[in-house]
C-alpha cells in the first residue's frame, strides 16, 4: 500500500482538488461555529463571517506559516450570556474585544520574554480545573435546552455520540454537525420546524452587524477568560508543530499565532461575532487528510465569508429547534469537562499533595457554584472568579506544601497493602 501523499503547508493544489478540501474544513468547523452564538444570542451569520474574515487575518500574520482555523470559543459561553441578561449582548461584546487585546498584550510579552512566566501562571493544575469549570459551568444550560423536547434531544444526542464513537476518517471529526443534522431531520418529521422565514429570506443579505458599548464590568467578567482560551492556543500549536513537523512555536514564533488570535477576537467583538480561538476540528482532519496547505485553510475562510452572505442559511440555522442544540450540548459540554479531567490525568498531577486539592477544590467550587463578589462596585463572579482565585492560589501558596506528607501517606499504603 502507497503511503498517502504529504500536502505541505505553503503547497498550493488545483482548484477543484482545493475546493472539495476547503469544504470539508469548513463542515468541521460548522456546527461547533454556528452553536455558539445560538446559545449566546449572538448572530450566526456574523460568527461565520468573523470566522472566515479572522482565519484570513491568522494566515496573514503567522506569515502564511501556520495552518490554522480560527472558529467560535465555547470558554466565552457563559460569562457572556450572564453579561447579556444582566446588562445587554452589546455590554458582552465589549468584554469580548477587550479579551481580544488580553491576547495582543500576552503576544507581546512572550515575544520579549518567552513562555516560561505564562507556564508559571497557568499550570495545568489551574488550567485543567478551569477546563472542567467551563463545561460543568453550561450543564444546566444544556438540560434547560433539551428538556422542550427530550425526545428531539436524545435523537440529536444519540447520532453524535454514535458518529463520535463509531464513524472514522472525516465523518468521526464532524460528530457535532452529525449530530445536528440528524437531530434537525427528526424534529422536521415531528413538524417542529417552520421554512416560512426560509422562503421570505433573500438569497443575498447584509449580516446584522452589532456594535460593542463599553462596560468594564462586562470587561472583568469575560476577559479573564482569555487566559485559559491562551493556555488551549498553545497546546493547539504544539499538535500543528507535531502534525506538520515544523518548529512553528519558533518560526513563526508563538507570539506571531497568539496576536493572528487576539486581532481575529478583538476584530469579531468589534462587529457583532463571539471570541475565536483555534480550532482542534480542523487540527483532526489535517491530521486525517495530510493536507497540511494553508491555501485550503483560507479556501475555507473564504467559503464561510460567503455563506455569511447568504440569506437563506442564516434563515435555515434560525429555525433548528432548541430541542436539538440542547442534545448537542449535553455532550459537548460533557466533553469539555472531561478534557480538563484529561488535562489533569496527563499532566500527573497529585492529589496527594494538598497544595494541588487546594486550587482545584476552590477552582470548581466557586466556577461551578456560581459565586460572585465585589470590588467596589465592580463584579466579579463566576468562571472569572475561578479563574483569578486559580492563579492566586497558585502564585501564593509555597509548593513543598504536604509534599512530605503525602510521600509518607503513599509509603504507608504500599506496606500496607504488602501485609
Amino acid at each position: 500500500m502507497s503511503q498517502q501523499r504529504i500536502v505541505d503547508v505553503n503547497e498550493r493544489l488545483p482548484l477543484l482538488q482545493s475546493v472539495p478540501l476547503s469544504l470539508q474544513h469548513l463542515f468541521a468547523m460548522f456546527g461547533s461555529t454556528v452553536l455558539v452564538p445560538f446559545l449566546t444570542g449572538l448572530n450566526p451569520a456574523i460568527a461565520l463571517l468573523t470566522s472566515g474574515i479572522g482565519t484570513l487575518i491568522y494566515i496573514l500574520l503567522t506569515k502564511g506559516m501556520i495552518p490554522g482555523y480560527l472558529g467560535s470559543s465555547f470558554a466565552f459561553i457563559a460569562p457572556i450570556i450572564a453579561v447579556s441578561k444582566a446588562e445587554s449582548p452589546e455590554a458582552a461584546l465589549f468584554g469580548c474585544l477587550v479579551s481580544g487585546l488580553v491576547y495582543i498584550i500576552v503576544a507581546f510579552i512572550i515575544r520579549g520574554a518567552g513562555i516560561g512566566w505564562l507556564n508559571k501562571l497557568l499550570p495545568p493544575v489551574v488550567v485543567g480545573s478551569i477546563v472542567i469549570v467551563i463545561g460543568l459551568g453550561l450543564a444546566g444550560v444544556a438540560v434547560n435546552m433539551a428538556a422542550e423536547d427530550w425526545t428531539v434531544a436524545m435523537v440529536a444526542l444519540i447520532v453524535a455520540i454514535v458518529a463520535s464513537a463509531f464513524f472514522r476518517g472525516f465523518l468521526g471529526v464532524i460528530p457535532i454537525l452529525l449530530g445536528i443534522i440528524g437531530g434537525y431531520i427528526f424534529a422536521v418529521t415531528q413538524g417542529m420546524v417552520d421554512f416560512t422565514t426560509v422562503a421570505k429570506a433573500d438569497w443575498i443579505a447584509l449580516p446584522d452587524f452589532q456594535t460593542p458599548k463599553v462596560s468594564w464590568t462586562a470587561a472583568l467578567l469575560i476577559a479573564p477568560v482569555a487566559l485559559v482560551t491562551i493556555a488551549e492556543h498553545v497546546g493547539h500549536l504544539l499538535v500543528t508543530e507535531n502534525i506538520v513537523g515544523r518548529p512553528l512555536m519558533k518560526k513563526p514564533g508563538l507570539h506571531r499565532s497568539m496576536l493572528g488570535d487576539g486581532v481575529a477576537t478583538a476584530i469579531a467583538g468589534a462587529v457583532g461575532g463571539p471570541p475565536s480561538t483555534t480550532y482542534g476540528e480542523n487540527i483532526g482532519v489535517m491530521a486525517i487528510t495530510r493536507v497540511y496547505s494553508v491555501w485550503v485553510i483560507g479556501g475555507a475562510a473564504v467559503f464561510a465569508i460567503l455563506f455569511a452572505f447568504i440569506g437563506k442559511i442564516s434563515a435555515l440555522i434560525s429555525t433548528i429547534p432548541v430541542p436539538v442544540m440542547g442534545g448537542i450540548s449535553i455532550l459537548l459540554f460533557g466533553i469539555i469537562a472531561s478534557a480538563g479531567l484529561r488535562m489533569l490525568v496527563e499532566s500527573g498531577i497529585n492529589y496527594g499533595n494538598k497544595r494541588n486539592l487546594i486550587i482545584s477544590s476552590v477552582i470548581l467550587v466557586l466556577g461551578v457554584g456560581g459565586a460572585k463578589i465585589h470590588i467596589g462596585e465592580l463584579p466579579i463572579e463566576g468562571m472569572a472568579l475561578a479563574t483569578f482565585a486559580g492563579i492566586l492560589l497558585n502564585l501564593v501558596l509555597p509548593k513543598g506544601i504536604n509534599e512530605e506528607g503525602a510521600a509518607k501517606e503513599s509509603l504507608e499504603a504500599a506496606e500496607h497493602q504488602k501485609k
